[in-house]
Order: structure tokens, then C-alpha cells, then sequence
């Protein structure tokens, strides 16, 4: 037998010749399975492509990039121009390969060994997964039965725990629930270390925890590119918090981060304000249409703020009208494992004609 691999049962399983931290080899990845379908509403991405105008005003500027230089390891421009549309200060802006990474950067500045962070479920699955790849500890709360926070439960948690790092999430995934703003500023209150408002979706909803953002308060507000803008494929996000927090951060986040395509596409963007508020509006109409046509179909259908539905029916499991919907080519995300999420389905708002699809098909499957 080989060194670095194992026989168990006629095959061989490779054994790493370095072993991963002991607190790591528990962990799984995070998965978002994938198979090849005719109408694809499981990822919550955009329905539709960014305009044809920024497309050519993109591949006119990569035309003349200097492919020799580094990018501006700064991300100036980009981050001036992230700064115009919600009127604040370039220096209270940071930017990143996705939301995601942005996350990552908090946590590795603010959390880390030794450190707890604090999550109340159901919530967004990576704020989890990347505080204990930080090697923090998670301290999880729960949630009100509509998905909402309890803050008798926030004040135990942050009690107890005292946490470094506190996570909302709002509209909240895979739940869609906006949080009231009255939560969020309770929290803020209350929460020891920083806050971080997630708001991936925030453009869908009422309200954004933006407002709540100054110099003199330990709270940062996510977002990303890949839904309203239309930019999944370039993997851009960016968060806003005080000027102090994002100084940090510039020590931490690893050098050159940004390409110079991202910072491009990124820049132009924002050009398009207008194409992307437009597109918002015929999505939350969609998604009205989806939560009324479900409603009828004697379905629990939770009140949602994003572009995507959560739904619960009521008298067939989960997974068997996930795998009806798979038969007709139609794919879904099967939300059963998350805590207290038993038989829900998360639905993404796609085009007209794909939602008209998913409702036809959700009718056979119920009817």
C-alpha cells in the first residue's frame, strides 16, 4: 500500500500528509448542489442580464487595461463611486470578491481565537461556517416563530456570551423577513462588540440599516453586486461602516484583492442605477405574484423583503414536491435541514415566464 493512503472495503481513501486544525476536521464545506434543469430558482440570483450598455462600456475599458500592472490596490475609484450612491464618505467603504470575502475580512480582524460570535437561527449559513473557519467560537440564538428576533433571547445571548462580533441578517435567508428597524437599533444597543447587517437583499426591501450608519456607532452594513446589479459572475461586494472599522480592515485583506476587471465593472455599474431600480421593482412584483399564487395553493408562505419566497406545504413532506418540481426540470432550494425549517422550500424569483412555469407545475404537484 502507498504512503498517504488508507484501504477500507476494496478502495482507497487518500490520508492527508499534513493534518488540518483540530478545529477544522469536523467542519463540512458549504454546498449549494447543482444539476442541469430547464428553469434554474434555487440560487437567488438575477432573472435577467446587466444592461447591453454597460456590457460594451466594460469591454471598452478592458481594451485598454495595462495587463502588466498590478490593479489600484485601493480600489480608489470603486470605492468613490460605491460612496456617491449612498452619499457617504470613500473612506467608510471597503470592497471585496464578494460579499462573502467581505465577511471573512470582518472576522479575521474582529474575531478569531479566543473570540465569540453570535448568530440567531435560522440565518445565513456562512456567517457561521466563516466565524469558525476564523476560529471563533458561534454562540446561536433563537428566533421568534416568525422569524423575527426575540430580544429576550438577543439579551441572553449577548449576556452570556459577549460576543465580539453580532450578526443580523435582514432581509434575512432563507427565511426572507425583513427586521423591523426598532430590532435592529435594540441590538445595537445592547451588542458589546461590532454589529454586522447583512443586507445581500436589502434593495428589496422597506428599509435598510444604511440609515443607522456613523462614525459613532460599531456597526457595518453588507452588500453585494450579485442580485440587483445583476453581477453574480464578477463576485464583487462591498460593505459601509465608519471610517475607523475600514482602516482596519485595509490591514488585514490580503494585497491587490480587487483585479482591475472587478474594479471596473464595479465602477460602471453604479452608472446604471436607474436599470437596476427598475429591475427591483419588476421583481418584488414577481415575487407578490409567487407568495399570492402559492398562498392559494394551501401553502405556508412567509412574508419576504428579498427576490426569493420560503414555503412550507401543508400536506405533502418538502421533498417530494422538491423532487416533483426536479422532474418537470425545475430546481428549487430544499431549505428541510436548516434549524426549524422542516419541509420548506425557498423559491428565487426568476422572469415571468419561469415563475409561470414554477406555479403551473406547483399546481400539478398539489392540485
Amino acid at each position: 500500500m502507498r504512503s498517504g493512503s488508507a484501504e477500507r472495503g476494496g478502495y482507497r481513501d487518500p490520508v492527508p500528509a499534513v493534518p488540518v486544525r483540530d478545529d477544522l476536521r469536523a467542519l463540512e464545506g458549504y454546498h449549494s448542489p447543482q444539476v442541469e434543469v430547464r428553469v434554474r430558482l434555487n440560487t437567488n440570483e438575477s432573472p435577467t442580464a446587466p444592461p447591453a450598455a454597460w456590457r460594451d462600456a466594460l469591454a471598452a475599458e478592458l481594451s485598454r487595461v495595462e495587463w502588466h500592472r498590478y490593479p489600484d490596490r485601493s480600489a480608489t475609484e470603486l470605492r468613490r463611486s460605491i460612496a456617491d450612491v449612498h452619499g457617504v464618505d470613500p473612506g467608510q467603504v471597503f470592497a471585496a470578491n464578494g460579499s462573502n470575502e467581505v465577511l471573512q475580512t470582518l472576522l479575521l480582524t474582529y474575531a478569531g481565537p479566543g473570540r465569540r460570535v453570535a448568530t440567531f437561527e435560522p440565518t445565513y449559513q456562512l456567517h457561521g461556517h466563516i466565524a469558525r473557519l476564523t476560529g471563533a467560537a458561534v454562540v446561536e440564538g433563537e428566533r421568534h416563530p416568525d422569524f423575527t428576533l426575540d430580544l429576550t433571547e438577543v439579551d441572553r445571548v449577548l449576556g452570556e456570551a459577549a460576543p465580539s462580533v453580532t450578526f443580523l441578517c435582514s432581509p434575512n435567508n432563507p427565511t426572507g423577513r425583513e427586521e423591523p428597524r426598532a430590532n435592529v437599533e435594540a441590538v445595537l444597543a445592547r451588542a458589546p462588540g461590532l454589529v454586522v447587517v447583512d443586507e445581500a437583499y436589502g434593495q428589496f426591501a422597506s428599509w435598510s440599516a444604511l440609515e443607522l450608519v456613523d462614525e459613532d456607532r460599531p456597526l457595518v452594513v453588507t452588500r453585494t453586486f450579485s442580485k440587483t446589479w445583476s453581477m453574480a459572475a464578477a463576485r464583487l461586494g462591498y460593505l459601509v461602516g465608519p471610517s475607523w472599522l475600514v482602516a482596519e480592515l485595509d490591514k488585514v485583506v490580503l494585497p491587490y484583492h480587487l483585479d482591475a476587471a472587478k474594479q471596473i465593472a464595479g465602477r460602471l455599474a453604479v452608472r446604471y442605477a436607474g436599470d437596476m431600480e427598475r429591475r427591483v421593482r419588476q421583481i418584488v412584483d414577481q415575487r407578490e405574484r409567487i407568495s399570492a399564487g402559492l398562498a392559494a395553493l394551501d401553502t405556508e408562505v412567509f412574508p419576504s423583503g428579498a427576490n426569493f419566497v420560503l414555503f412550507r406545504p401543508r400536506h405533502r413532506r418538502g421533498r417530494e414536491v422538491w423532487q416533483g418540481l426536479l422532474d418537470r426540470s425545475i430546481l428549487v432550494r430544499d431549505c428541510s435541514g436548516w434549524p426549524r425549517l422542516a419541509d420548506c422550500l425557498r423559491v428565487t424569483v426568476g422572469t415571468p415566464d419561469e415563475n409561470g412555469e414554477f406555479l403551473t407545475a406547483m399546481q400539478e404537484i398539489l392540485g
